[in-house]
Order: structure tokens, then C-alpha cells, then sequence
């Protein structure tokens, strides 16, 4: 008989401290065929009908409105119900969602599912290492796993371990015992790449573990800080066909987590805007990237913060490139004036004005740009500075998107992009990375933010919390 497992999900990452709200019309949905081609894996199962509901998706920004939400929800769960029965469920999600009005979206979602197809189906969940998981979505799902790299590389491997996993224990007839250890730990993506120490170390202990009898699967998230709610923090989860394994597993993994907290620094230089372009300037080899930390649009930053570029032209950088600032007025004016023409433009400061305010600039549109619908680019010399501009707030991750705009990385001195930690295809190029603590709504000193929801106490708001004896003996 052919088993029946339904795909879809939602997933953004969503920064509580940042003014500028997710809307409908910021999610991308993907549905039906379309959705099954992002799962090239699937037809290796047997005796396996993947049906595609939709899947919801946004990049990391603010709030999402609670009507976009809803809507996304009711159409999900009329499909769910109406094409049912099903013996799995596939949620490919984030975990880091957060809803206007609401506390735990994902345990919302996750509630809403089980309620339709009742408690004999097995539901599964994939999760970037930064999502937040919440008792909650424990009580709903059967199987959870994530991500095991940042900066991510392996989206895909998560999302055929989830199908893997379901597919195993559907066949086999089990239901896995999850086991699930929140840690009073919140720590940004930038002090915990799995690239570097101790992040790397702790990650190369998941497949001891999992090697373990008993042992299906573990995953240890280090959850999302900027969003203030009381599930926010890290957290380790473990399937196992044993219950005593897969809690040995977590436990395992959330001791050494827990131990490993005082490790977990900038994995690159840091300093002030102006302590970052002094130390770019007397580099010796080029190109320096300076991730705009404040304003990084990968962690749901505004993206219009001009800070950092105001520094740029006021240290009168001979060469540089800045991508970039989202403001489609800018882009506009660059487009109707043309390749070759000056203009002036009042750029960004427009969507966080506790942060920055627009900034008046004079320039030369020298490249424009459509890489995707929906979002012109313009590259615009300012001085010895290449500033781009986007209608869409946009995440400079690879050389390629430079190179569309005619900018040639390796021919400056300064790069600045607004992100919390260089990808591999810019780590490739990357001579020097440092990490600017510029203004934004994504301060990487979370110390620093106004927490009234989370877990108290909870490591490094509460630096004098007694010591954590997770499994006392």
C-alpha cells in the first residue's frame, strides 16, 4: 500500500526589535509541483506518494502581521484536511517565526496540524540551527531535526534527513521517543558558527551520539536571540527507538553545550565603525569585508541603515564597495536618469529612524540590474565608494550577485556588506573579515537589547547566574 506523507510549512526568521513588519505580500509561496522540485530526493522512496500542499517563506525581517499568518494557517490546514487522510507529515520549517499578538507561532502551527490529522499520523519537522523550539511543538511532532552548519550549507541534507527519518519509522511501524532539553542560552549567530571553536567541536559530537544504540537522530539548535519571547534560547532535541538512549543523547549534547558557553566569542575581529574601517585601511592585503552587524539583513535587520556608508565617504575611502541599501525611491531615480547620469539621492534612513536617518549623497549611476523580478538594482560611484542600491532588501552572500552590477571584489580595498557573518562564497575572496558593531535593530551585544519576555535568568543577560547542573546525579 502506498503511504501518503503531505509537505509544507512556513518559515522566517523574525526580529521582535525591529520596526519594519513582515507582510503577505514579503512572503514567497511556493506550491504544487513547483514545491515538489525542491526536494529532488524524493523519488528514491518506494511505496512513498509525496503530496504537495504550500510553503510559505520570508526573509528574515520583523514581525509577521497576524492576518498574513492567519491566512497562511486556514489555507494550509483546509488542504491538509480536505486531501487527507495521511500517514506522514513533512513541515519544513524555521522555527524562528514570531506573529504580531502572538506567542510561539511554530507551536500554533504545529497544534493546528496535529488537530487535523489526529494522533496516528507522524508528523516531522526540519528547523535551521537558529530556530527556537518550544515545549509546545515537542508535544505536536514525532520527529525534529536541523541544520548542523553556519553558515548554512546544509539545507538539503536536513530537509532529506527529515523525509529519511519519517519515511524509516513509517515503514517500520515505531513512533520515536523525542527527547527535548531547553538551555538557558542566548547567543547571537555571530559568536556561534559551527566554522569555528567551540562551535565546531560541539557539532562534530552529534554523530558520536547518534552512533549510539537506540539513537535515531540529535540536533543541537543555538535558537534566534533578537526575538523576545519566552521560548527564545538554545536548545538540544534527540529521536531514539529507546527512551533512556535519546535522552542520554540530549543530555550528552546539553551538558557540553552548556559548558562550552563562555567559548562562544566573535569568531573575527571587532570593533566600532570607525575602529573597522581604520583596521581595513591598514591591511595589507585586500579586499577587507566589514559585515554591517547592526543593520544585517540575514538576521531581519531594516536594511536602509546608512551609518556605516556615512563613515565610508567621511574617511574618503579610496575604494570601496557597499551593498547595499534598501530604498526603491533611490532606485527609481537611478533608473529614469540612466547608466552615466549624476544624481542625487537621499538614501535610506527611511525605515528605522531610530537608527539612522536618510542620507544626502551625490553620485554616478554606473550599473542597473534586475537579478530577480521585483527587485532593480542600481550600483552608484560615490567618491571611491560603489553603493548599492535595491528596491528589496537584499542579502549579498556570493561574488556573483557583485559581478551582475559590474563591481569586481578583488579590485577594492573595503567591501561592507550587511550581514552577521561572511558566507563560504565571500569567505572565499575575503582577505581580512571584521565585524562592525554599527546601530540596527540586530545588536550583536544582546546584552544591550530591552528582553521583557524572555527566560530568566539566562546566559549572558544574567552573567551571575549560579552554575546550571542539568542532570544532576
Amino acid at each position: 500500500m502506498t503511504m501518503r506523507i503531505a509537505i509544507g510549512g512556513i518559515a522566517s526568521e523574525s526580529c521582535t526589535f525591529s520596526p519594519l513588519p513582515t507582510r503577505r505580500e514579503d512572503f514567497q509561496v511556493v506550491q504544487g509541483a513547483a514545491l515538489l522540485c525542491q526536494y529532488p530526493f524524493l523519488p528514491a522512496y518506494d511505496e512513498v506518494r509525496f503530496v504537495p500542499l504550500y510553503r510559505a517563506r520570508a526573509m528574515p525581517g520583523g514581525p509577521v502581521a497576524a492576518d498574513a499568518y492567519e491566512g497562511f494557517r486556514q489555507a494550509f490546514l483546509e488542504q491538509l484536511r480536505a486531501e487527507g487522510p495521511w500517514d506522514g507529515i513533512y513541515l519544513d520549517m524555521h522555527g524562528a517565526l514570531y506573529v504580531q499578538g502572538m506567542v510561539d507561532a511554530e507551536g500554533d502551527w504545529t497544534a493546528g496540524v496535529r488537530e487535523v490529522v489526529g494522533s496516528d499520523c507522524l508528523v516531522a519537522a526540519s528547523y535551521d540551527l537558529h530556530g527556537n523550539v518550544s515545549e509546545r511543538v515537542v508535544d505536536h511532532v514525532d520527529l525534529l531535526t536541523a541544520y548542523r552548519t553556519a553558515p548554512h550549507i546544509d539545507g538539503p541534507e536536513t530537509r532529506q534527513r527529515a523525509c529519511d527519518l519519517l519515511v524509516d519509522c513509517l515503514r517500520r511501524s515505531i513512533r520515536p521517543y523525542l527527547a527535548f532539553v531547553p538551555l538557558p542560552l542566548l547567543l547571537t549567530g555571530e559568536r556561534t558558527t559551527t566554522t569555528s571553536e567551540p562551535g565546531a567541536s560541539l557539532y562534530r559530537r552529534i554523530p558520536t551520539v547518534v552512533e549510539g544504540e537506540g539513537v535515531m537522530d540529535a540536533s543541537i539548535l543555538v535558537g534566534y536571540a533578537w526575538a523576545d519571547e519566552p521560548r527564545s534560547g538554545a536548545s538540544v532535541v534527540a529521536l531514539g527507538t529507546d527512551r533512556a538512549a535519546a535522552q542520554g543523547a540530549a543530555a550528552d549534547l546539553a551538558q557540553a553545550f552548556w559548558e562550552a558557553r563562555h567559548g562562544f566569542q566573535f569568531a573575527v575581529p571587532t570593533g566600532s565603525v570607525d575602529e573597522c574601517i581604520a583596521m581595513a585601511l591598514d591591511a595589507s592585503e585586500r579586499p577587507t569585508f566589514i559585515s554591517d552587524a547592526g543593520d544585517n539583513v540575514t538576521g531581519g535587520g531594516v536594511g536602509d541603515v546608512p551609518h556605516v556608508l556615512k563613515c565610508l565617504l567621511a574617511y574618503q575611502v579610496p575604494s570601496a564597495a557597499y551593498a547595499s541599501i534598501a530604498d526603491a525611491a533611490a532606485v527609481a531615480r537611478c533608473a529614469e536618469a540612466g547608466v552615466g547620469a549624476r544624481v542625487h539621492l537621499s538614501l535610506g534612513g527611511k525605515l528605522d529612524p531610530l537608527h539612522g536617518t536618510p542620507l544626502e549623497l551625490e553620485g554616478e549611476v554606473i550599473a542597473l540590474s534586475t537579478p530577480e523580478p521585483d527587485n532593480l538594482q542600481a550600483a552608484v560611484q560615490v567618491g571611491g565608494v560603489k553603493v548599492v542600491v535595491t528596491v528589496q532588501r537584499t542579502a549579498f552572500i556570493t561574488v556573483a550577485q557583485f559581478e551582475a552590477l559590474g563591481i569586481d571584489l578583488l579590485a577594492h580595498e573595503i567591501v561592507v556588506v550587511k550581514l552577521g557573518y561572511l558566507f563560504p562564497d565571500l569567505q572565499r575572496v575575503a582577505r581580512t573579515s571584521l565585524l562592525a558593531f554599527s546601530p540596527g535593530a540586530i545588536d550583536p551585544w544582546v546584552e544591550r537589547l530591552p528582553y521583557k519576555r524572555v527566560r530568566r535568568p539566562i546566559y549572558p543577560l544574567d552573567l551571575d547566574m549560579a552554575d546550571l547542573e542539568l542532570f544532576p546525579a
